[in-house]
């Protein structure tokens, strides 16, 4: 009971803390993920007629995978084949060491929170999600994991708003787009 009323908390500060962050997804100060071609990224992601946006959320992906060191770089690639191979463990040990390598490098921050979710260490994920999107407040990926944390921690208004967050980052998100019409369904005569 304790540890359940903890994750809800913390969930519940970092819902806070992303939605203090969201008037400045349109800023470039943040460190690796920021960059003017990322911008133009997101501008073609967020209209509507451009076709092939899979297209551009890969490049997106990519951008956000280059940390300016080829150390961290490697020590992601490294921690994403652990993790895809079922090593937690060993992806969690090269995923820490590019963050201590490399702090501001925000994917190696989402990828240990994606490892951490899929071990079912929900508190760890969930500050993992937090430092990535203080480094990056439009990480989709990381906004689609605090909504999944949300749910599978029976807070389905809380997880509702922040896949609304995420469509304002990325508008056509199959997850986010899904997952709201699920939730608004679900929550349909309860007060939202």
């Amino acid at each position: 009971m304790y540890k359940i009323d903890f994750i809800r908390t913390l969930l519940c500060l970092i819902l806070i803390s992303v939605f203090s962050l969201s008037s400045q997804f349109g800023f470039r100060n943040h460190a690796y993920a920021q960059s003017s071609k990322i911008d133009d990224l997101f501008i073609k992601l967020q209209d509507k007629d451009t076709k092939n946006y899979e297209v551009i959320e890969e490049q997106i992906w990519s951008e956000w995978r280059k940390s300016g060191s080829l150390k961290s770089d490697l020590l992601l690639k490294r921690g994403m084949n652990a993790m895809a191979q079922g090593d937690f463990t060993a992806s969690v040990e090269h995923l820490t060491a590019a963050i201590d390598y490399t702090p501001m490098f925000a994917e190696a921050w989402n990828m240990r929170a994606t490892v951490f979710f899929l071990m079912e260490k929900y508190a760890l994920s969930v500050s993992d999600i937090q430092q990535t999107l203080k480094l990056n407040p439009r990480h989709f990926g990381a906004l689609s994991g605090l909504g999944m944390i949300f749910e599978r921690s029976g807070q389905p208004k809380q997880a509702l708003e922040v896949y609304k967050k995420l469509l304002e980052v990325h508008p056509r998100s199959s997850n986010a787009i899904t997952s709201v019409n699920r939730l608004i369904k679900d929550l349909e005569g309860t007060s939202l």
